[in-house]
């Protein structure tokens, strides 16, 4: 009886030790030295790696990068906001500010708005208006966007170009409420160019061109297909059962309905929610599933998988 009490107890202690471990988010404090850490090394040890090595290496991190910013955002490895933000603000994927990137996400949160456009700031689709409005080359680019190379190749042009153009309009009318932000933002980047290039020989414009560009492009595969209209506003998120590779690039938010019903849960605890409730997630997705981005690349690397235009607005 002794023995049984004693293993009980002892099991209770190693329980209670994962779970301080769990608490503690030591994945993602390990995620952080890392990426930052791979980053550093790729950059110092460029002579020995070779320009194309080095490059596509860098390619990973910046896109990697991309993916911690997103957890730190909700709330990842600390209850502080200043510290989480301190790990992912400097501009290593050059384009957006941190902060700018930070509030039109969380805006996107709001799942009754998902995909519609000007409510929903990562929205792919355009009303009807716009669409009327519209050049035929400007037409053309969106409809491009929606094959899956066309989404590697313009995604990113479409979204650092509606991005910037946006504040850029806020500033024209006299809104100058994150010109603070922008500028903070581009003198750390001026200084974070300077920097590699003075540091380690790699020039601003490689690193702008040939390493952050092509990082968005790796970046944008998962939200290629990731919302799509729907009546039912849980069945516009998508279940993708992708491959190791991807999960580790997107830290498992490819189950990004898990993820919009839990968005303060860590990113290594989604893929044990989804398995738990395997069923009762795929019923509420209403069979918006993908096996893998690779289904998604045979079946749509060269026709759209829908209409730029929303479908469901006046």
């Amino acid at each position: 009886m002794q023995a049984w009490i004693d293993a009980t107890q002892q099991h209770e202690v190693t329980t209670e030790r994962r779970r301080a471990l769990w608490r503690g988010e030591w994945p993602t404090w390990l995620l952080i030295a890392v990426i930052h850490g791979g980053w550093l090394a790729t950059l110092a040890g460029w002579p020995l790696l070779g320009a194309a090595p080095a490059t596509l290496l860098m390619i990973w991190w910046c896109a990697w990068y991309m993916s911690l910013q997103h957890e730190l955002i909700h709330g990842h490895p600390t209850r502080w906001p200043w510290v989480n933000r301190f790990f992912c603000y400097l501009p290593l994927a050059v384009w957006y500010p941190y902060e700018i990137y930070r509030e039109s996400h969380l805006r996107h949160h709001d799942d009754f708005n998902l995909t519609m456009p000007a409510l929903d700031a990562e929205s792919t689709y355009v009303s009807p208006a716009e669409w009327s409005a519209m050049s035929r080359p400007r037409r053309a680019l969106h409809w491009l966007n929606k094959t899956f190379w066309g989404r590697i190749a313009v995604g990113p042009a479409l979204a650092i170009a509606g991005t910037w153009g946006s504040a850029a309009q806020r500033i024209a009318r006299g809104d100058r409420s994150d010109a603070g932000v922008w500028l903070r933002h581009l003198f750390l980047l001026a200084g974070l160019l300077w920097w590699v290039q003075a540091a380690f020989g790699v020039s601003a414009v490689w690193y702008v061109l040939a390493i952050s560009y092509p990082a968005q492009s790796l970046a944008m595969i998962r939200s290629y297909y990731e919302h799509r209209p729907a009546e039912d506003h849980k069945q516009r998120i998508v279940l993708n059962d992708a491959g190791l590779v991807f999960r580790v690039l997107f830290l498992n938010n490819n189950l990004h309905l898990v993820h919009h019903d839990l968005p303060s849960l860590p990113w290594y605890l989604l893929p044990r929610v989804y398995g738990a409730r395997r069923s009762a997630y795929n019923a509420r997705s209403g069979g918006f599933q993908i096996n893998g981005y690779g289904e998604l690349m045979r079946r749509y690397g060269f026709r759209p998988i829908d209409a730029p235009v929303h479908p469901r607005m006046p």
